[in-house]
């Protein structure tokens, strides 16, 4: 069962140098209980599909619920089961990372022992006990994000949104976040995350929304996605490039498609249907040639070679640009009826937010 759907999204914002269609008719369907992620370059959609669904920004046409409830019609009460975190941690710098947490329980009208109490969990889930108590200036950033995404859990929302999470990361940063994000959805949260990283979307989602021009050109698990591309792929690198030619010739009598070579025209690789026998018949044919060969191999199309082929390019646009710079902040709420507060990048912004 979806409990994130949205169908005909369309969002064009102004700009000095014309009109930006952020989205162009998106449709998108997140099972509950699931990962999906969206992928795409700067400027596809990806952070415009997380304001609409998260309430901060109304689509120009199209529709969109959580839960069963229109976001658009009915904001407060998509709110109460959602829980945001934005590209940027949305932290108070000045507070320690316990007090920023017990801050944004009291936003949500938690009684002060509930939000201390809440708070105080959620520091000893994020493995932030030892330096929970200091002020969040001194942080690193994957402690920053860590504070910022169990921000957006004080309420234990039913729904998880995750705008480029581990952007600017170290990878040991990187790999605790994923932890901690497969542990959620083990405990029965949905999320839906937007990610430049490749990698990323392959270790996370169960399913992948490939977003570009501010549309959904395909969507799928990482191996459907991958299969799209062909299933094996028969690759050779060169000793001499003016071999070339004559690799090509090889290689396309026993592949699927057109041959891709490098610049250097020393790397040359087919999509193939019988991956092990192509590359036996391909290294038989090239040794008869007296073809010297480098290096050879047989493998699977990454999510990169996915992404390469279905968007053809990279972004030339970025889409913070056009939407007005920051993707949106953290925005988590009860998911059981009671009162709703927004938490932002200070107590008075939160505050602001909240009248």
């Amino acid at each position: 069962m979806a409990i994130i759907e949205a169908s005909g999204l369309t969002k064009t914002y102004r700009s000095k140098s014309g009109p930006v269609h952020a989205l162009a008719g998106l449709d998108l369907s997140v099972p509950e209980g699931t990962v999906t992620a969206l992928l795409g370059p700067n400027g596809a959609g990806k952070t415009t599909t997380v304001k609409v669904l998260t309430t901060l920004v109304t689509p120009d046409s199209g529709t969109a619920t959580i839960d069963g409830v229109d976001v658009v019609a009915d904001p407060q009460a998509t709110r109460r089961s959602i829980g945001v975190s934005g590209q940027y941690a949305a932290v108070d710098e000045n507070l320690t990372g316990f007090e920023n947490l017990e801050m944004i329980g009291r936003l949500y009208h938690l009684g002060r022992r509930t939000a201390r109490q809440r708070a105080r969990e959620l520091i000893e889930v994020f493995d932030l006990a030892e330096a929970g108590d200091r002020p969040v200036k001194g942080f690193s950033g994957g402690m920053r994000r860590r504070i910022d995404l169990a921000g957006a859990l004080v309420m234990n929302p039913r729904v998880l949104f995750l705008d480029e999470p581990t952007t600017g990361l170290d990878p040991r940063s990187r790999l605790a976040l994923w932890g901690i994000i497969e542990g959620l959805v083990s405990d029965g949260a949905t999320v839906l995350l937007t990610t430049q990283y490749l990698e990323e979307a392959d270790q996370l989602a169960d399913d992948i929304a490939v977003i570009d021009d501010g549309t959904v050109i395909a969507e799928g698990t990482a191996d459907e996605l991958k299969a799209q591309v062909g299933g094996h792929r028969v690759v050779v690198t060169l000793v001499d490039p003016a071999d070339a030619d004559a690799v090509h010739t090889v290689l396309q009598r026993y592949g699927v498609g057109a041959v891709e070579t490098s610049g250097d025209r020393r790397t040359s690789g087919i999509a193939v249907e019988a991956g092990p026998a192509a590359l036996q018949r391909v290294l038989a044919d090239l040794g008869a040639a007296g073809i010297e060969l480098h290096d050879a191999g047989m493998r699977r199309p990454t999510l990169d070679d996915v992404f390469l082929r279905l968007t053809g390019h990279a972004a030339t646009a970025d889409e913070a640009a056009a939407t007005g710079g920051a993707g949106p902040g953290r925005s988590s709420r009860r998911g059981r009826g009671d009162h709703g507060a927004t938490s932002a990048d200070t107590a008075d912004q939160a505050s602001e937010r909240v009248r």
